[in-house]
């Protein structure tokens, strides 16, 4: 029994003060990168806006200038056709719709494809939340575990 070594030489690393105080050392921890967390996520949020601002403007006024526009513009081309081809004012009327939809189509499509790149501003946030998230988790896992002893 005198050549086994000892127990209780380690017993103060594990004791409840220790443990509490790592615990709540984590959780001041967890709070402060919480709270680094939703400050980039605000910055990202502002570059977002910035870049969203001026594809969202151009996208309200074209559909405002269209909307007030297209019903004129529309029986106008299509009055012209019927006299021009000499068809009657239902078949002009639908090939001029059916131009005009198309149309509307591409620029829709035109503004969706500029609109879906501004959403990359999150990129910064997501990959700092995903670090941290690997860092506690690292840290949960090895909080009850002793250090390894260098050897001198």
């Amino acid at each position: 029994m005198a050549d086994q070594a000892s127990v209780n030489g380690n017993a103060n690393a594990s004791s409840p003060g220790r443990v509490a105080g790592g615990l709540a050392e984590l959780g001041n921890d967890v709070a402060t990168l919480a709270e680094l967390q939703a400050q980039l996520a605000l910055i990202d949020l502002k570059e977002w806006v910035q870049r969203v601002r001026l594809p969202l403007a151009l996208i309200v006024v074209g559909l405002l200038l269209s909307l007030a526009a297209l019903p004129v513009v529309l029986l106008g081309v299509a009055a012209l056709l019927a006299t021009a081809w000499h068809l009657s004012t239902g078949w002009s009327q639908l090939l001029t719709g059916a131009v005009a939809f198309g149309t509307a189509a591409g620029l829709a499509g035109t503004a969706a494809q500029k609109l879906g790149p501004s959403f990359s501003s999150f990129r910064h946030s997501w990959e700092e939340l995903t670090r941290n998230i690997a860092w506690i988790r690292t840290v949960l896992l090895y909080s009850g575990r002793d250090l390894p002893r260098r050897r001198r």
